[in-house]
């Protein structure tokens, strides 16, 4: 039946042109955000799992910053702590040479005393950010050092920040108000590292204003003996070998700090990758949607165009 009230195929075709918009638009909007889901219109479920995973990977990317602080923090102390071994080194060698007959051991103190002021120099300048691993003046000991490691989401959505761990007893090399917490500043018994069994003889090895009371100091004059010297290069032999403990502890610290940053940032790929998976639309299959979306949206208006036209003819019945 043909009616001039209701055009049926005028409508099927603009709903069908509709419908071809509709489609035409959504595959517009992903082409140009490059996201299949990109509100949580599109897809709730996704949405939120991609939002989740992106603010995860904001707190990580603060992790491998705070990974990159943590490591130059253990690299100054390390290198500082380097050079003192190796200063060390020359006063154990100076001290040795002391020990042959006619050589001038007042120079040979003098020289030692340079290297102290060396040693002091290399602790106080371990500073990194205001971190300092190696000297301390304040009343209380520097205790445990953290180094933030990773961010973890367990399987309930509970969220917890892991920490690296360093206790600051290993490494803390002056220390101002209490001459125990330090290794060049405390006072170590010869006797027993010789074990002569002649009593007790401490010795340390920088006065810093409060030295450890009834120990004497690493210092020789004309009048240092022998055995005095063996005392002393065995105390600075200890204390070598403590800070060599000390450095191969930091350089592990340093090795694992350096692993779990390469962690991070593959973990943050995959997750980055994962999110993709989820929310990125396929640009291959949506530019070719596109263009079909396109050559229909032509074809529905050419097809509204002749349902239109073929009412218009209905006219023609009436005229002379």
């Amino acid at each position: 039946m043909t009616s001039i009230m209701t055009n049926a195929a005028a409508m099927a075709a603009l709903q069908t042109l509709r419908s071809i918009d509709t489609n035409l638009e959504t595959t517009q909007r992903r082409v140009s955000s490059g996201y299949r889901v990109e509100t949580a219109a599109d897809n709730a479920g996704y949405w939120s799992i991609a939002t989740t995973m992106r603010s995860d990977n904001a707190a990580l990317s603060t992790v491998s910053d705070a990974l990159g602080l943590g490591a130059a923090t253990v690299d100054t102390a390390y290198t500082a702590l380097d050079n003192v071994v190796d200063v060390m080194s020359t006063i154990k060698a100076k001290l040795v040479a002391a020990s042959e007959p006619g050589v001038d051991k007042n120079k040979i103190n003098e020289e030692m005393t340079q290297l102290k002021n060396q040693l002091i120099s290399a602790a106080q300048s371990a500073s990194f950010s205001g971190e300092n691993w190696l000297y301390n003046t304040n009343a209380a000991p520097l205790g445990t050092k953290q180094v933030v490691s990773s961010f973890v989401r367990g399987a309930d959505g509970s969220v917890q920040v892991t920490t690296l761990d360093f206790n600051t007893e290993e490494s803390v090399l002056i220390d101002i108000q209490d001459a125990s917490q330090g290794f060049l500043t405390k006072a170590i018994d010869a006797d027993v590292l010789r074990n002569t069994g002649t009593g007790a003889r401490e010795y340390f090895l920088l006065d810093m204003g409060a030295p450890p009371a009834g120990a004497t100091e690493i210092a020789i004059d004309t009048t240092t003996d022998k055995e005095q010297l063996d005392d002393m290069i065995a105390v600075v032999d200890n204390v070598i070998q403590q800070l060599t403990d000390a450095a191969a502890t930091l350089g592990a610290i340093t090795s694992r700090i350096e692993m779990q940053d390469n962690f991070v940032s593959n973990l943050m790929d995959v997750i980055d990758k994962g999110i993709g998976r989820l929310v990125d639309a396929d640009m291959n299959e949506e530019s070719t949607r596109l263009k079909a979306l396109q050559t229909q949206q032509q074809l529905g208006i050419q097809a509204l165009s002749i349902a239109n036209t073929s009412a218009e003819k209905l006219l023609t019945l009436f005229q002379r």
